[in-house]
């Protein structure tokens, strides 16, 4: 009896460390640096803390190849919603958690990133709130504001060139969300930082913000992002070629300077992102009576009045993404999921049941572009026509928000 008792509790206990070994390969925790020197360059957080990265070093033959991620996290467009920002991690590196997991773009297991996992793989972390572009020397001493993200942007891109990114073969820029606009913006600008003979593209994962009505038939995020601009001073670091002709703050709609960026480019994104439903098409203030609450929680929930509206939303989305121009350098995979940053998260990014386009998962579409395999630009039916999407269901305790 005591025998198979025992025998039980090794095969549980076998069991209890396979299902751990399996977390853990899954994504693998990475810890933090800090760019300390870069604080004497007035480079800072919105707090005035150092700008931190998290690195986790190539091997093998991946040694020379450099995969540069930047963070998400929105924007803050004044000084009440910056201030509020130094309280988060998204304002101040003291609160940034000092180990944090990597996986699906950023995994080193083969079989979850067969193209990229020997690079020497970084996510920079986002503490600015204007996507690297702010710039306002002066800070006002009422507020200890910081709002120097373009020169983060420098200090961290330095910093990485001078532990061996100056040798690289090969390098991406890439980003989710806020970071995934920040790789449009800075796309040109990271090419030539990086050395003159390396191969380097760029991947802007739920980067592409469009400039759209919300249901009320508001400018709600053309106004946002202008305030953004002003209350960083972007402008100087917008690309010259969309400020000389427009206002600056339409400079921040790729859709509006994408077409003039050289280096090849990959946008991923949904087609209706998770995001842009709830922030641009239907933000709080043009819903007051909440009528797409439950809509916007899930997909599913949503009326077919709703559905038809997000339906129009898409073909603007679409729209708008041709303006980015269709140059075979540009890849595309433009997914009809509910969802929001596809290629950090093991489970879109590559697994058994990762949402496809023809037959070909996120991580098969982006490595066979970099690699010249072959270009990949795929648009996906209407929803709900793509039964592999991983569509987001937002709990509400967790986004009050909305």
């Amino acid at each position: 009896m005591h025998r198979m008792a025992g025998t039980r509790f090794i095969q549980w206990l076998n069991l209890l460390v396979f299902a751990l070994v399996m977390l853990k390969t899954e994504g693998v925790d990475v810890g933090i640096t800090f760019v300390q020197d870069a604080v004497a360059k007035g480079a800072v957080c919105l707090d005035g803390s150092p700008p931190a990265y998290h690195w986790d070093k190539g091997f093998g033959a991946g040694i020379n190849n450099w995969l540069v991620h930047i963070e998400g996290g929105g924007w803050c467009n004044n000084v009440t919603t910056c201030r509020s920002r130094t309280k988060t991690r998204l304002g101040s590196s003291k609160l940034m958690d000092k180990e944090i997991a990597f996986s699906g773009i950023l995994s080193r297991f083969q079989k979850f990133n067969p193209d990229f996992y020997n690079w020497n793989r970084i996510k920079v972390r986002y503490c600015d709130g204007s996507s690297f572009t702010g710039d306002v020397a002066a800070v006002n001493p009422a507020n200890n504001l910081h709002f120097r993200g373009a020169r983060v942007w420098r200090a961290v891109i330095e910093d990485l060139l001078s532990k061996g990114m100056k040798d690289a073969k090969n390098a991406i820029l890439s980003g989710c969300s806020a970071g995934g606009l920040t790789s449009i913006l800075h796309c040109d600008n990271f090419r030539s930082l990086v050395p003159v003979g390396a191969k380097v593209k760029c991947l802007a994962d739920a980067g592409y913000f469009i400039n759209a009505n919300d249901v009320s038939g508001a400018q709600h995020i053309q106004e946002f992002y202008s305030q953004v601009v002003a209350t960083h001073g972007s402008a100087k670091n917008l690309p010259s070629s969309c400020t000389s002709k427009i206002r600056p703050g339409l400079c921040f709609f790729p859709q509006n300077m994408a077409q003039q960026i050289q280096t090849p480019i990959f946008f991923v994104n949904a087609a209706y992102d998770s995001w842009q439903i709830k922030n641009i098409l239907a933000p709080g203030v043009a819903d007051p009576h909440g009528t797409w609450h439950g809509c916007k929680l899930n997909v599913k929930k949503c009326s077919p009045n709703q559905i038809k509206t997000m339906q129009d939303f898409r073909l603007q989305f679409l729209s708008a993404l041709g303006k980015a121009g269709t140059s075979s350098s540009k890849g595309l995979f433009i997914d009809s999921c509910y969802a929001h940053c596809q290629t950090e998260m093991q489970e879109t990014w590559l697994r058994d049941d990762s949402p496809v386009l023809g037959k070909t998962t996120i991580s098969k579409a982006v490595g066979d572009w970099y690699y010249d395999r072959s270009p990949f630009q795929k648009i996906d039916c209407p929803y709900p026509c793509n039964p592999t999407c991983h569509n987001r269901i937002f709990d509400p305790q967790e986004h009050p928000e909305l």
